[in-house]
């Protein structure tokens, strides 16, 4: 396998770290999250100006076509820099599924806005008690007249105050928590019915639990064909986590980063601490898992842009998850430890890079869940 990113790969990232190097820096971040919106438009619209909007859409959209791979160098920039715009959930995850499961119209209404930057949607699908489950047990669609009925509770919806759409996973047939029976639906996010309760996660992202009452929607506002929503969900949900795991390398890139500079600039008995053996040891344990979990988050970006079959492609989403799970909580525990209790403050990214590691390390499944879903998978 080729680890090396293309140079048109390399060269979109470059853009990428200079600018948030430059117009991102760490009080830059500190205060995109104190605002009220909690992301910075000037940010978003120069990421859809950069491309990094539309690479992952197809051509016939107005998109460039690509896939997580092209993705993958970028995302790893978003994570040195600690990125709190909802880039992954708008790419990766309701664009995606308007583009692989919309009709044309839908496509034409909805995509052109995302990769301009000037419309952002975000996909709800997790509900309240039900952990990782991807199919809606509560959350139900009937179907009235020409149009559908929508009710429901959707929780830790990232990005959704900012969205203006929403991307709703309802049941409208089968078992509660049945793969059958699971129909997406594009939402106004002002639409009646719909409240937002706006919260920030522990790493800085916004996000919204979502009502939805007595939500009613036109019948093109289904996405796809009523109840055979669940194989898009999966497909997206695995693009989305292989883009997570890029992320999380960056992320952990810069959370090393950071402590060597530390163990060579803080002294102790005369002497930078990281003269003392132990906390190299240390140092390069936490390099080797970090280039360990790149290796696997590489893995994960070339199943999901293969396609085929649908559980080798899961098999390998699963194992790099299981893999960044650990290696992100190994790493920001360490960095916080190295740095003794200066690692814990506001004032030192670390950590922020440690509560960015501990979220990653949740979205999508933690480790315990895609063990148990790689175990069913063999």
């Amino acid at each position: 396998m080729n680890f090396d990113y293309s140079d048109d790969q390399q060269q979109l990232a470059d853009s990428v770290r200079k600018y948030l190097t430059n117009e991102y820096d760490f009080d830059k971040r500190k205060a995109i999250i104190r605002s009220a919106e909690g992301l910075s438009e000037a940010a978003w619209t120069t990421f859809a100006e950069m491309g990094l909007t539309a690479i992952a859409l197809p051509e016939a959209d107005g998109g460039f076509g690509g896939g997580a791979v092209d993705l993958m160098a970028s995302m790893e920039a978003c994570g040195e820099a600690l990125v709190v715009e909802p880039l992954i959930d708008n790419i990766g995850l309701a664009a995606r599924l308007v583009a692989r499961g919309g009709s044309a119209g839908q496509r034409a209404a909805l995509l052109p806005g995302v990769i301009d930057g000037s419309l952002r949607l975000a996909f709800a699908y997790l509900e309240p008690g039900a952990r990782y489950a991807l199919a809606p047990s509560k959350t139900t669609a009937r179907a009235e007249g020409d149009g559908w009925i929508i009710d429901g509770d959707k929780t830790v919806v990232i990005g959704a105050p900012s969205a203006g759409r929403l991307i709703v996973s309802a049941r409208t047939g089968g078992a509660a928590g049945s793969a059958d029976g699971v129909s997406l639906f594009i939402v106004d996010s002002a639409a009646p019915g719909v409240t937002l309760s706006p919260c920030r996660t522990v790493d800085g992202q916004r996000a919204a639990d979502v009502r939805l009452s007595a939500v009613k929607v036109s019948g093109d506002a289904l996405l796809s064909a009523a109840g055979s929503a669940m194989p898009l969900i999966e497909e997206a949900i695995d693009f989305a986590t292989a883009l997570q795991c890029a992320d999380a390398i960056g992320t952990m890139k810069n959370a090393n980063d950071a402590t060597l500079e530390y163990l060579k600039t803080r002294k102790q008995f005369g002497a930078p601490i990281g003269a003392f053996q132990a906390l190299q040891h240390r140092m390069v344990d936490m390099y080797i898992v970090c280039e360990q979990a790149r290796s696997m988050a590489i893995l994960a970006a070339t199943k999901v842009d293969a396609g085929g079959d649908p559980a080798e492609r899961q098999r390998a989403v699963s194992s790099a998850k299981i893999k960044i799970a650990d290696a992100a909580r190994q790493v920001s525990q360490e960095a916080v430890q190295l740095h003794g209790g200066m690692g814990m403050t506001e004032e030192m990214k670390v950590s922020h890079s440690f509560r960015r590691l501990t979220m990653i390390g949740q979205r999508f499944g933690d480790a315990d869940h895609h063990l148990e879903r790689y175990a069913a998978l063999s």
